[in-house]
């Protein structure tokens, strides 16, 4: 039986990420509350203008669509918020751990040290806690303008209940900012592109559950692998609270059920990538890998920088040029199957997509069943691990060889567990590698390689050929966490609740 989610309980960000959708210019604003009364008030005409998972007419098909809207938003509130909003302590103790804790206080869990320690972030992170975060994603800046002069009124309505905190980094220096930009990456020509500062395109797999519009179409290498062969939907409950997960058990939430009910976690982080040092290395390294410098990109994500095609399905050179061909003549459909259908059953040892690519480690699909048939499902080790992916590049990077500058990727992670799947991956896949049969090898891309403790990696090959494999020695770090926090998105249900001060755990 489908199942059938509340889609205008449930707030757009959730469901849909923006920039897929012609919305790529962004706006994040962070505040504080001084007064939980004024707060309440701010909170519920906020709500009134939240952004909904609701059916876009053209988008999905189904009943209740409405039109895609030109500029959408949304907000989330830090445990430190949940207090200041009066929420009742009956209610905030049914928090999780690590949301209470929040980003700066779980660094060691994280690997947020060295350049990325939370002394180096922005500002805006160093002193006073953040509370809320609202989030503006529209079709052009205009659109971002105008909802933001809209939110700058609310503010001053609250006549010092509410501050929009200053301290974003910007370019030349700047320091002092009260909000952080985003928006897709233009080519030399102007035109729109799925790119981030590193060159690769960005944003293809994002996991599908169910109960989100338009599975039959996107489940295809999104889902969970099948024992078939095939793909089926996530549960609902990896992403969204008060819903049964893969382990049929409702993840942990505060109560009262209406309160944390179609709500989730959402974890904001700004990272910096460091382009010149990733060009360096790129050039340095490619000068003795037995390939082309663009297969060895490749290799450190798992996929082509161009169009995005997979090792899984284009390894090689060769086997790359077959792959564009047939991508040049096919549908929209087809191209989408191309470029997100697969699993890792084919390449047991890596020779294809390597054990420490950004893809392999971000999401194993069934790659961890390194013994055939030994669980349940082939994805029973991943499929739990899951996360859905928001947010834009921000910034522009205006010298290809150079690491200073503002500019990265905002990336904003949905779940429904922070510690069993963010934390997760972040500590034992993307900075330890015993899961994968790499040791202690990081992630190439996003590990934390420390200079005193350089990193590295293996390019493997098939071992029935009469090549060695490639070592990539001394990584730098190519990515620097500069802020970030945890932060609950209630459903427009909770909004409610929070903004008339009914929250009633009993």
């Amino acid at each position: 039986m489908t199942k059938t989610l509340d889609l205008m309980d449930i707030q757009g960000n959730i469901t849909r990420a923006y920039g897929r959708f012609g919305l790529g210019f962004a706006r994040y604003l962070f505040l504080r509350i001084h007064d939980g009364i004024k707060g309440m008030s701010f909170v519920g005409a906020v709500t009134e203008k939240v952004t909904t998972a609701a059916r876009w007419i053209g988008v999905e098909d189904g009943p209740n669509a409405i039109e895609k809207p030109k500029v959408a938003t949304n907000i989330a509130f830090t445990y430190q918020g949940m207090k200041a909003l009066q929420v009742p302590r009956a209610s905030l103790i049914g928090f999780p751990m690590e949301f209470v804790m929040g980003m700066k206080n779980r660094q060691d869990i994280l690997g947020d040290e060295g350049a990325s320690a939370p002394e180096h972030w922005d500002p805006l992170w160093q002193d006073v806690p953040v509370h809320i975060l609202i989030t503006i994603d529209g079709v052009a800046p205009d659109f971002i303008e105008e909802r933001y002069e809209w939110l700058l009124g609310l503010i001053r309505q609250s006549e010092g209940g509410i501050e929009l905190l200053t301290g974003h980094r910007g370019a030349n220096g700047a320091d002092d900012l009260p909000y952080q930009d985003a928006h897709i990456l233009f080519d030399e020509n102007g035109n729109p592109t799925p790119k981030e500062h590193f060159g690769y395109t960005d944003g293809i797999s994002d996991p599908v559950f169910e109960g989100v519009p338009d599975v039959p179409g996107r489940v295809l290498g999104r889902g969970k692998p099948t024992r078939e062969g095939g793909w089926a939907p996530l549960a609902t409950g990896e992403f969204i609270l008060g819903h049964v997960d893969e382990a049929m058990e409702y993840p942990p939430a505060p109560n009262p059920v209406l309160f944390s009910r179609n709500g989730s976690f959402m974890i904001y982080r700004k990272l910096h990538e460091n382009v010149g040092t990733f060009n360096a290395y790129l050039d340095e390294q490619s000068e003795h890998f037995p390939g082309s410098k663009e297969l060895l990109a490749a290799k450190f994500v798992g996929r082509w920088r161009d169009n995005g095609a997979p090792l899984i399905h284009a390894p090689d050179e060769e086997s790359k040029k077959a792959w564009d061909a047939r991508y040049a003549t096919a549908s929209p459909e087809e191209k989408d199957k191309m470029l997100s259908d697969f699993d890792y059953t084919n390449d047991p040892n890596g020779s294809r997509c390597p054990f420490s690519s950004h893809l392999r480690r971000i999401n194993p699909r069934s790659a961890l069943e390194f013994t055939k048939g030994a669980f349940e499902t082939p994805g029973a080790l991943s499929d739990r691990r899951r996360i859905l992916r928001r947010g834009l590049p921000y910034g522009q990077t205006s010298n290809p060889a150079r690491d200073d500058g503002e500019h990265g990727i905002i990336i904003m992670m949905v779940n429904a567990d922070i510690g069993r799947q963010f934390e997760f991956v972040q500590q034992q896949w993307i900075n330890y590698g015993n899961d994968f049969k790499a040791g202690s090898d990081k992630e190439i891309l996003l590990g934390n390689h420390d200079k005193e403790n350089p990193g590295k990696a293996v390019i493997q090959v098939d071992p029935d050929s009469d090549r060695a494999p490639f070592f990539l020695k001394n990584l730098p770090r190519f990515v620097e966490t500069r802020g970030g926090d945890y932060f609950f998105i209630p459903s427009l249900t909770a909004l409610r609740m929070i903004a008339k001060g009914i929250v009633d755990p009993t």
